[in-house]
């Protein structure tokens, strides 16, 4: 037997492997002979489990297995950054729940450990603990997404877990639209050669991502429209509106494939200095810090352009399905996080409705000098 009593815990564990296939966890009980019993009822199951699978023809799988399964298949297909993240999540997770445990042994209580683990992590050198969104992100949802994918596509069999549970909870999403004066602060801020790309952000709302995946061919001047590389490998158009074309035009001749980009301060092996050469994500995030701190402006993420352009749109037009169709959303209920309703539009709009009243009332109102006519009194 192999049950054991973990330093921190009143109760005792079992930890067993069977034909190269790791069993572990809680007993529940606190009585050591109780715990035994307990451990061989778990090997009796765990062996008529594996028996079971082989008459099937698909033996148990290891999370490890189902992790590099799940990669293979999804994962690596993630834009941007999504496929780096989901590997290094998955290689987390593997190191947290050793290489040799079934799927069918992840339970609520063992999401729950990992879970904290995670929540506890701290970066070398800080003393914050990482955000309930980093957790949500990086844990409990590849996690789920691995779990559910082996039993709905793999037919393996898994506990019913309470993924509710273990999400935890996070900021509403904020509404962070880019003022007049900050608009100016910041083009006076950002570099010449970065300057385009952050006014077609404003202008359209895209992403960083997808700023920078635009070609040339993405743009259909004899039909305005732009197509746009979005998330998850979608593909959308937007109009090619006055403004955006007219940014874009004097930037053609500058690569030959890539829109946007930025000149070389020094030459280098294949390039001479002063080329034009793509602007990279970890390049556009450098300067974008940079530049953004040299304009004194505050709590301004690039992100907060898509709130930007969404509300002056809808501002300017009133349609929340022209900002939908802009944003690229599914679901209209989306949109609404984006199209927020600022104090200054509130204050304009009850303003408006007073005056309204007032007039309604004035003209409802017969002047004293009609009602001395109607009465016989005038003269």
């Amino acid at each position: 037997m192999s049950v054991y009593k973990p330093s921190k815990s009143p109760f005792y564990h079992y930890d067993f492997q069977l034909q190269g296939y790791r069993f572990h966890g809680s007993t529940g009980l606190t009585a050591k002979r109780a715990a035994e019993r307990f451990e061989e009822d778990r090997r009796e199951e765990a062996e008529q489990k594996i028996e079971t699978a082989k008459k099937q023809g698909s033996e148990p799988m290891t999370f490890a297995v189902a992790a590099g399964r799940f990669y293979h298949e999804v994962g690596r297909y993630h834009a941007g950054e999504g496929a780096k993240n989901t590997r290094r999540a998955l290689m987390w997770l593997r190191g947290e729940l050793g290489e040799t445990i079934l799927l069918s042994d992840i339970s609520d209580g063992l999401v729950a450990e990992v879970v904290a683990r995670r929540r506890a992590y701290r970066a070398k050198g800080s003393e914050r603990t990482v955000t309930n969104a980093t957790v949500n992100r990086s844990c409990t949802e590849p996690l789920r997404k691995v779990i559910n994918r082996a039993r709905d596509v793999w037919g393996q069999t898994v506990q019913n877990i309470r993924w509710d549970v273990h999400m935890l909870s996070e900021p509403k999403e904020r509404t962070r639209e880019l003022s007049a004066d900050e608009e100016t602060k910041l083009d006076g801020a950002i570099r010449e050669d970065y300057l385009p790309l952050y006014r077609f952000a404003v202008l359209t709302g895209l992403r960083m991502s997808e700023c920078l995946r635009l070609t040339w061919p993405d743009i259909d001047w004899g039909a305005r429209l732009i197509r746009v590389h979005g998330k998850g490998g979608k593909v959308a158009a937007i109009p090619l509106e006055p403004d955006v074309r007219d940014l874009l035009f004097p930037l053609q001749g500058r690569h030959e494939s890539v829109v946007f980009c930025y000149r070389a301060a020094r030459a280098a092996p294949g390039r001479a200095r002063g080329s034009w050469l793509p602007i990279t994500l970890s390049g556009l995030k450098t300067r974008w810090r940079r530049d953004r701190a040299r304009s004194g402006i505050k709590d301004y993420r690039w992100h907060d352009h898509r709130h930007t352009a969404a509300t002056r749109v809808l501002r300017a037009s009133g349609n929340l399905k022209a900002v939908q169709k802009l944003l690229r959303h599914s679901d209209i209920a989306t949109t609404t996080k984006y199209a927020h309703v600022t104090d200054d539009d509130l204050r304009a709009a009850l303003n408006s409705a007073a005056i309204s009243r007032t007039k309604s009332r004035t003209a409802l109102e017969v002047p004293n000098q009609d009602i001395d006519k109607i009465e016989g009194n005038g003269n």
